[in-house]
């Protein structure tokens, strides 16, 4: 007789198969050391904002950390107290805030603040003052992207009371950033011209950051002339292209850290003409065998895909038929055998025989982005090289 103890280890294990992503924080690494070593001396800031892109923020940033690069990216202040929960005390810088954001306590954990506007720089400065301390921001400039950042008008009023703030002490400027939009070659040209400016505005207030950064992945790989201190690295951390030519993960040197994977758990044969999942959108050409996989959109699997996308089954890629469903969708695995509990790969690393993720994002008419940050909480995430 199994011990309990046993029976619910096993039992723990098998829910795991069920629906897994398996990182890789050797490939984390791995793909960190490239880049910095292609941006070189650029330092690294690695971006672990959504749970680091859907692979979990603190072993990543752990893996990161290791690899070499010295600053993490967050997105709004919530993810980085949770790095700061975690005990890492590397820089870490957050850049989207509501009119609420707790700035007294980012500044008491020693977070970064990303600065979009003067109302923002004085909240910051303020709640510097009432704890008789100094607030580390980074003053971001709109160069394009109509989004968060300061609009150019407002950039000189934004860097000369910045300046004041910081010969009062109440703040220090310790960046200064931006974001491309990656549209076009001339795009980029624009942007990066409209940032030298704005580089040139804060000088002349009297401001040194000592970080200028507004590459991401993308420019980072492609645009030396935009590397300037430091490069912001999302994507290309979890081994996706960050590039919608045809450019692989492979092509950069980049290895998918995600494994999406479970496995199956019904087999079926039907005739031909049989119906497939909601609204018989595919019926059977002929007597098939079909498998039946337990992820669904609820998983993060996109509908969209549906009769379009690919996994990895018997040591073949299997077609996708049917709608897919909330939990499950359904492989036509034509005359080969395959059985209840065989293991399933839905995207990972190409050289193994596996879709990409750029591949179901191409089936779902998005972005490898996309694919990996949305897997859903139900789906377990183990890991693989962690020290």
């Amino acid at each position: 007789m199994t011990p309990p103890r046993e029976a619910e280890a096993a039992e723990a294990r098998a829910v795991e198969l069920v629906r897994e992503a398996r990182i890789d924080l050797d490939a984390v690494r791995r793909n960190v050391s490239t880049i910095a070593e292609r941006v070189h001396p650029a330092a690294v800031m690695v971006v672990v904002k959504a749970d680091a892109y859907g692979h979990g923020a603190v072993p990543v940033a752990e893996a990161a950390l290791r690899a070499g690069a010295t600053w993490l990216g967050v997105a709004d202040l919530a993810e980085a107290f949770a790095l700061r929960d975690a005990g890492i005390t590397a820089p870490v810088l957050a850049w989207l805030h509501d009119a609420d954001a707790p700035f007294a306590r980012a500044v008491e954990r020693d977070v970064d603040l990303g600065i979009s506007s003067l109302d923002q720089l004085e909240s910051a400065a303020r709640v510097a003052a009432e704890a008789t301390t100094t607030a580390n921001v980074h003053l971001k400039i709109d160069t394009g992207l109509s989004r968060n950042g300061v609009p150019p008008e407002q950039w000189q009023a934004v860097v000369q009371a910045a300046a004041a703030h910081e010969r009062a002490g109440r703040i220090r400027v310790r960046g200064v950033f931006s974001h491309l939009a990656n549209t076009s070659a001339e795009t980029d040209a624009a942007q990066l011209a409209s940032f030298e400016r704005a580089l040139a505005a804060a000088s002349a207030a009297g401001l040194a950051p000592e970080v200028r950064h507004l590459a991401s992945t993308a420019a980072a790989l492609r645009l030396p002339e935009a590397r300037f201190d430091l490069v912001r690295i999302g994507i290309g951390t979890y081994g996706v292209t960050p590039y919608g030519d045809g450019t692989t993960a492979a092509d950069l040197g980049l290895t998918p850290a995600m494994t999406l994977r479970g496995r199956i758990i019904a087999v079926r044969r039907v005739e031909p003409g049989t119906g497939v999942s909601y609204d018989h959108t595919w019926h059977a050409p002929r007597a098939t065998t079909l498998a039946l996989v337990p992820l669904g959109y609820a998983d993060g699997i996109p509908r969209q895909a549906s009769g379009r996308g690919e996994v990895l089954l018997a040591g073949r890629r299997r077609p996708v038929v049917g709608r897919i469903a909330m939990d499950q969708f359904v492989v036509d695995v034509g005359e080969d055998a395959v059985a209840v509990g065989d293991p399933v790969v839905l995207f990972g690393d190409p050289a193994s025989g596996a879709p990409s993720a750029d591949d179901w994002a191409a089936a779902a008419d998005t972005i490898g982005y996309e694919i990996v940050t949305r897997i859903g909480t139900r789906v377990v995430r183990t890991y693989e090289g962690r020290a």
